[in-house]
């Protein structure tokens, strides 16, 4: 039996997913993946075959990138962070006109970054440095030498949660107002470009995710909730751009969520991808860990008892 057939709870009705294009639809039957760290491009790749992208070429990063992306791509070019002029010569050279950012890369090596002429005058460039302006302009970057940048859910809606329950147990009225009053904190601060992640408890914020990153704000957040009942709120920024930086739930948030003694896991309905349903859902029922997507439909329903 599935892990997604769940028995309805009065409180807390089943997240519909969205539909996945075939590439004819898409008209990208060649597909270029810049490849960070994680299972994300792996999963990206797998998705795209399935959908039925004829070549798939990937950017690879040292000390970055899962070795394992070589042999589900046709191309594999290996680079450093930060050699943006390789990485655009190698899509314009295979012929990719889409590609598409996953993974993700390591703050050490975003401070130890050595660019290369063609990332150093786009940096120069650039008012602000944060994940927006710097992939943004990798973007236009792209598009100027034939390769558009496609957003970063591109054949993988079906991993994305319209508003509901996920997975594990109905969520209860207490936990429900936390979720509320968390998703509207981590809406300002992700406005304000601070981070996308926060930790609520009884009404509380424990926690507000930094430079640290995800895992390391729920451990934060744990830690000074003590015990069950905490709950963690994901969402995505006003006005995201779907090209990056997009939210993402995968086994590694429900194994940290574990072992801070995380209750519930939230994100934003529509907005956030979640990498490996099945083995969330089992990590949600072993551990009893609510999985809830919030929307505006969502945050108007009744909590239970």
């Amino acid at each position: 039996m599935s892990f997604f057939s769940f028995t309805r709870h009065e409180a807390s009705k089943p997240a519909e997913f969205g539909r996945v294009a075939s590439a004819e639809e898409r008209g990208i039957l060649d597909l270029g993946i810049i490849a960070g760290s994680g299972r994300y491009p792996l999963l990206l790749a797998q998705a795209a075959r399935k959908a039925g992208v004829k070549r798939i070429v990937v950017a690879a990063f040292t000390g970055e990138t899962d070795p394992a992306m070589e042999e589900l791509a046709d191309i594999c070019m290996w680079m450093r962070v930060g050699q943006l002029g390789k990485m655009i010569t190698f899509f314009k050279q295979c012929g990719a006109k889409g590609a598409i950012m996953a993974g993700q890369i390591a703050p050490s090596n975003l401070f130890n970054l050595r660019p290369d002429m063609k990332a150093l005058l786009l940096l120069a460039k650039l008012k602000e440095r944060n994940a927006e302006s710097i992939f943004g302009a990798i973007g236009n970057e792209l598009a100027a030498a034939g390769t558009q940048l496609l957003d970063a859910t591109s054949f993988m809606e079906d991993s994305m949660p319209g508003p509901g329950l996920i997975a594990g147990p109905g969520l209860p009225r207490r936990s429900r107002m936390d979720v509320d009053y968390g998703y509207r904190i981590a809406k300002e601060v992700s406005r304000l470009d601070i981070g996308q992640t926060v930790v609520v408890k009884k009404g509380t914020v424990l926690a507000v995710e930094g430079f640290e990153g995800t895992d390391a704000t729920i451990a934060r957040g744990g830690k000074l909730g003590r015990d069950e009942g905490s709950v963690i709120v994901k969402v995505s920024k006003p006005k995201q751009d779907m090209r990056f930086d997009v939210p993402v739930i995968g086994p590694r948030t429900m194994e940290s969520a574990r072992a801070a003694g995380i209750s519930v896991v939230a994100c934003e309905a529509r907005k956030t991808l979640l990498l490996d349903k099945d083995e969330i859902a089992r990590l949600a029922a072993q551990h009893s860990i609510t999985v809830y997507a919030v929307g505006d439909e969502a945050l108007t329903e009744p909590a239970s008892n």
